[in-house]
């Protein structure tokens, strides 16, 4: 009803060890050293089979600072160098810097051991193919099926070297984010949230080398304390210093950096679909936002969508998830896109979501257009929305009849006003109805009303 192209809004996952965003679980539990060390194994063969002959296949291993990362960063290497792989230990780092890395330093593997915004017990790993890309459905299938398989391992000169020489990659990389903004931050404020995680130096860094007075909170990691009550998943911190200390506006990062949220000289939250239509707006009036066109996940708020059709910019919709978004992109060659957390992917500067580039980006629309972040996103109106999670329903059976019936006319009763959307969880027996309506009342109302007909319908009892 608005001119919005969408894609499929759920796919099924089969049971696989590689999620949408690589391999997480509880460190040393369900994520072992062990199991990583027949991952670095595993994937060493996988990519070094497409290696030319003779060629010695190169691998860089990063973290965030979570104490568990120290052991699996370890077990890594240890596999990726028995595969043959010449391996760099390069550190505490962002995911986006090890992605750039991958890209610019003639690399066959990137690897990023975190679990992102999860809680510090949780740990994963990411690998990222030549070219900084994350690694394809079918690639990660091939690596799981060679876990534990037998081979002929390379002996004497044929197994890889290990080291450690972070220094020189990280100034690169801090280079490449400042020069992409092309502009001179000073007399900008900023506030900076690193949630105790990889970008404790480095956003703090990367912002002042662009001339920027930054204030830094949450950049002490210790092991245990990465995204606790702080980050992008808790801006409140943020939020009380942005106004205590006079900031022109505040970032929150996650534990890895590739995610950022915003919060203005008032303290009001700005979450990623507020960030992206600003950004898209500055791109198109600079005429360099290809084909008009943001994509988006079917998460984004409906606001985002009327607010962007307002401006002339066409959105697209993808399944949930920052890598449909980036899929999309580059099929269709667009160059903004990203989701409602704060995943932000700028194409022509970043191969994944780059929280870091994305606070850059933010301070350059500020500083040149001499407004507020509050003034520069205030065109975005977030529509009232509910989310109800019906448990203990068949989560495949979605296109039963007489839900169908309900869902159309909860659409018909909201018109362009509002927006209903049912997915089906790729974990749980559950499904998820999300109800954004003109008002908080006709949301809370049309979502319970669905929810009572889901249960009715799909009901597992």
């Amino acid at each position: 009803m608005l001119g919005v192209t969408t894609r499929p809004n759920e796919r099924e996952v089969m049971a696989r060890l590689f999620g949408t965003d690589g391999v997480r679980g509880l460190a040393n539990a369900e994520l072992t050293a062990e199991l990583a060390l027949e991952l670095g194994v595993a994937a060493g063969r996988k990519i070094a089979a497409g290696c030319e002959k003779g060629h010695r296949p190169r691998a860089i291993i990063g973290r965030d600072t979570r104490r568990s990362g120290e052991f699996l960063d370890h077990a890594l290497a240890a596999g990726l160098a028995s595969a043959g792989f010449d391996v760099n230990r390069i550190g505490i780092v962002t995911t986006p810097c090890v992605a750039h890395l991958t890209a610019s330093g003639d690399l066959d593997l990137g690897v990023m051991i975190s679990a992102s915004h999860n809680p510090m017990p949780d740990n994963g790993i990411k690998f990222f193919a030549r070219g900084g890309y994350k690694l394809p459905d079918a690639v990660e299938d091939d690596i799981e099926n060679l876990l534990h398989a037998d081979w002929d391992r390379p002996t004497g000169e044929g197994v890889g070297r290990i080291d450690e020489d972070p220094s020189e990659l990280e100034r690169d990389y801090v280079d490449h984010l400042v020069t992409a903004i092309g502009t001179d931050l000073k007399g900008l404020k900023i506030a900076v949230d690193c949630a105790n995680g990889a970008a404790s130096e480095l956003g703090p860094w990367v912002l002042r080398e662009a001339g920027a007075e930054v204030v830094v909170i949450n950049a002490s990691p210790n092991g245990s304390n990465i995204n606790d009550g702080c980050g992008s998943t808790h801006p409140e911190q943020l939020q009380a210093h942005v106004t205590a200390t006079g900031c022109d506006f505040g970032v929150a990062f996650d534990g890895d950096a590739d995610r950022c949220l915003a919060v203005d000289a008032q303290g009001n939250l700005v979450d990623g679909d507020k960030i992206m239509g600003m950004l898209a707006l500055d791109l198109k009036k600079r005429g360099e936002l290809a084909g008009d066109t943001l994509v988006v996940t079917v998460m984004s708020n409906l606001g985002l969508l009327l607010a962007m059709r307002r401006e002339g910019i066409r959105t697209v919709q993808t399944a949930v998830g920052d890598r449909y978004v980036l899929e999309e992109m580059l099929a269709s060659g667009y160059v903004l896109g990203g989701e409602q957390s704060g995943h932000v992917i700028c194409g022509r500067h970043a191969t994944t979501g780059d929280g870091i580039l994305t606070a850059l980006f933010v301070a350059r629309a500020v500083k040149e257009s001499g407004s507020t972040l509050a003034e520069l996103t205030s065109f975005v109106k977030r529509l009232p929305q509910t989310l109800i999670n019906v448990s203990n329903v068949d989560k495949h059976r979605t296109d039963d009849e007489k839900l169908r019936e309900a869902i159309a006319h909860a659409e018909a009763e909201l018109g362009e006003s509002g927006r209903v959307l049912l997915r089906a969880s790729g974990t749980e027996p559950l499904v998820r109805v999300m109800v954004e309506a003109a008002t908080q009342d006709d949301a809370d109302a049309i979502a319970e009303r669905l929810a009572a007909v889901v249960k009715d319908r799909l009901s597992l009892a």
